[in-house]
């Protein structure tokens, strides 16, 4: 997909799992182990330009991401996903990029699989079918889509819901630096990005209180939550492993709840940056583990 002219998927937060009812604790409490427990939910973001830089700027932005999460650490992890917006270079050119996406993550984060297509003006673009399983010495992935094919990526990637769940353990544990390649099985699945994620300092229950959607969420108001950072670098080619120079693909910034509820997104694509906001938050039911 072309970076210039469309938005990837925001995984990470990809895209912004969420922590706590899963298995069955109280929404307020974190389990006693530090394990982080993964909240069913559905959020709506609202998209817009926040700013535009150099001579392919984008002049506006208008869009939504719809991320539904469910699931438990015994079930495995379903997120269905789906992200539609315009961009427009000026001009009267408008480019309509839309990207739908399916993945289950099992408990354990040893088995990742995922079905995603993408649109260009309702004609499709790409679309990509796999799974991956963690062994001991690497991550092997097996394509159905685009075409078949078997790669590995190294053993120390993580899949998009541990990566929620290491950040989540380490904000509550003060740590501020984390740094590990992600797989998420994005673009035409045969990359991982390494990622450095840096967590800030802790905003309490009674300090800035959220003027989006969460706000409308009680118990929402009793949680801790963190500024978070993620930059993403795709793969350094041997030039540029040897230059010592890498430019990141992306970036996004967020701030997430002790529940793992996500809000105040801002989606950096270098040549323009976007903001998501949380307009619409339903919590959902889980399921305890037996």
């Amino acid at each position: 997909m072309n970076r210039r002219v469309t938005v990837k998927r925001v995984v990470p937060w990809a895209a912004v799992a969420g922590l706590a009812a899963a298995l069955g604790y109280p929404a307020e409490a974190a389990p006693a182990d530090g394990a982080a427990v993964l909240a069913p939910h559905r959020a709506v973001y609202d998209l817009k330009l926040l700013k535009s830089r150099g001579t392919r700027g984008v002049e506006a932005v208008r869009g939504r991401i719809v991320y539904d999460f469910s699931g438990s650490a015994c079930a495995g992890y379903d997120l269905q996903f789906r992200q539609v917006s315009e961009l427009d270079s000026g001009e009267g050119k408008a480019v309509v990029s839309e990207m739908s996406s399916t993945t289950w993550e099992d408990g354990n984060a040893r088995r990742f699989r995922f079905n995603s297509q993408n649109k260009l003006n309702d004609k499709r673009a790409d679309a990509v079918d796999g799974r991956a399983e963690r062994t001991a010495k690497a991550v092997a992935i097996n394509l159905s889509k685009p075409k078949q094919r078997k790669l590995t990526v190294p053993a120390s990637a993580v899949f998009p819901t541990e990566h929620m769940r290491r950040i989540l353990i380490a904000a509550r544990a003060g740590q501020s630096i984390l740094e590990f390649p992600v797989y998420d099985g994005s673009e035409t699945g045969d990359k991982f990005y390494n990622t450095l994620t840096v967590i800030g300092r802790e905003i309490a229950p009674d300090q800035k209180p959220a003027t989006d959607a969460a706000a409308k969420i009680p118990v929402l108001a009793t949680l801790k939550r963190w500024p978070v950072s993620i930059t993403y670098f795709e793969q350094q080619d041997e030039k540029t492993a040897r230059s010592g120079e890498q430019l990141p693909a992306y970036s996004i910034a967020f701030e997430i709840y002790e529940n793992g509820i996500s809000r105040a997104l801002v989606l950096d694509y270098t040549d323009f940056t976007i903001s998501a906001e949380l307009s619409l938050l339903e919590m959902k039911t889980a399921k305890p583990c037996p």
